[in-house]
């Protein structure tokens, strides 16, 4: 029988080492990273004045909502019911999108050129220079447990624009069936889901009211995978705030690969 000495036991050593670095898989990009990548392309969705009011006069900004960037970098996915049901046109009220970070954020005047109540979606296009998008994933490939997280603005913007991320998992994908209170509450939209129930993605993460419309995602690719819908609270926005139900709930990202195909020119 034949034995290595030990000579040759160390002579092999560096081609074992270079083995096992090539057969080891590349490290996992970090969360951090990919939050670090797609915060450019979350966006809060509101309303604005025009910059020159009459002094005295000075109306605030309105941050009702998140959204993100999608296409040539004009194109914001939003909830639908995010966007206001009026605008003051007397004194110049536009729908904005607020894009930057801090007090280096700015508003982008916006219009409407899509719409899915039914799925609780909205495509808006704003104007000027094409902001950085995120690239939408496969939601037909998720499955119950896997990873995700999303980037909104939870609270609003009382300090400023500043995104805020929040980590869990997909808990269940379960047909979208919330109700109203009482029979006499319910709308027409919520008739047609009830009638036509479509899944939705149930969320272990808490998210407030000004979540709605953040982007969920990969945590390791920062794909798209659904667009946070609502929390299932049914007591006020003060009461969300101080007692969260750690419940959220996101529509697929294929509804907005729709609303994207119908909004096409």
């Amino acid at each position: 029988m034949r034995y290595l000495s030990r000579t040759s036991h160390l002579a092999a050593l560096p081609t074992l080492l270079c083995y096992l670095l090539l057969a080891t898989p590349a490290a996992a990009t970090s969360l951090a990273e990919v939050i670090e990548r797609v915060r450019p392309a979350i966006v809060g969705v509101g309303t604005s004045y025009p910059p020159r009011q009459p002094i005295g006069d000075q109306r605030p900004n309105e941050l009702r909502g998140t959204g993100f960037v999608v296409g040539d970098g004009n194109l914001v996915v939003t909830n639908y019911h995010v966007l206001p049901e009026l605008l003051d046109f007397d004194n110049q009220q536009m729908l904005a999108v607020f894009s930057g970070r801090g007090g280096e954020a700015r508003g982008h005047p916006a219009v409407i050129v899509g719409e899915d109540p039914l799925h609780d979606l909205a495509l808006l296009r704003i104007t000027g220079a094409p902001l950085p998008t995120m690239e939408l994933g496969d939601a037909s490939r998720v499955r119950e447990g896997d990873p995700v997280a999303f980037t909104g603005f939870p609270i609003g913007a009382v300090l400023g624009l500043y995104p805020v991320t929040h980590r869990g998992m997909v808990s269940s994908v379960t047909p979208v069936a919330r109700t109203a209170d009482a029979a006499r509450d319910l709308t027409a939209v919520q008739l047609q889901r009830m009638r036509n129930p479509f899944d939705v993605f149930q969320l272990d993460a808490i998210a407030y009211p000004g979540n709605s419309g953040s982007p969920v995602y990969d945590p390791e690719t920062g794909r798209v995978l659904g667009v946070v819908n609502s929390v299932f609270v049914k007591e006020s926005r003060e009461s969300v705030l101080e007692r969260p139900s750690g419940i959220s709930y996101a529509i697929p990202v294929n509804w907005v690969r729709e609303l994207l195909q119908r909004a096409e020119p």
